[in-house]
């Protein structure tokens, strides 16, 4: 009875949030005080990547990467560079859902901190407040699968 107890209910897939935490953290601002006497109409540059890595006993790690380069008068103002990270405990899906689980509900979760890591940062920095909208990871993992499925149909096409 007490083994029981000790067992999840069915196999129900589970998914819990360990922790949350701001893995890696980089500001740079090589051309100040320099580019704050200069008119502020920067080229934005944002790059976002996604990792995740297998810990062991139903344990991952999701690594989402946010970086945001500014340049004034191609001069870089500020470079910013946000790894919030991780830990889920997942069990009970299938190859295919945790595939998809740790390349879209992760990232989903993590985005909002990171999100608020940089617009801090920037500011802390001297800079006018950078706002980053939402990112649907949904649709960015979707995208990739039609671009793997066609990339996989056109290398299955004979070439004459």
């Amino acid at each position: 009875m007490a083994e029981e107890a000790k067992q999840p209910a069915g196999d129900q897939p589970q998914l819990v949030i360990q922790k949350v935490y701001s893995k890696d953290l980089s500001f740079e601002t090589p051309n100040s005080p320099q580019v704050f006497s200069q008119e502020w109409k920067p080229n934005v540059n944002l790059n976002i990547a996604t990792d995740n890595a297998d810990l062991g006993n139903d344990h991952y790690e999701v690594t989402v990467t946010v970086t945001v380069t500014a340049k004034v008068n191609d001069n870089t103002a500020f470079l910013v560079e946000v790894k919030q990270a991780g830990i889920f405990g997942i069990r009970g899906l299938e190859p295919d859902q945790l595939r998809q689980t740790l390349a879209t509900y992760c990232p989903n979760i993590l985005f909002p901190y990171a999100r608020e890591v940089v617009s801090d940062i920037i500011i802390r920095g001297g800079f006018p407040q950078l706002n980053i909208a939402p990112v649907n990871f949904d649709a960015l993992y979707m995208q990739q699968m039609q671009q793997a499925q066609q990339e996989g149909a056109d290398s299955a096409v004979p070439v004459q």
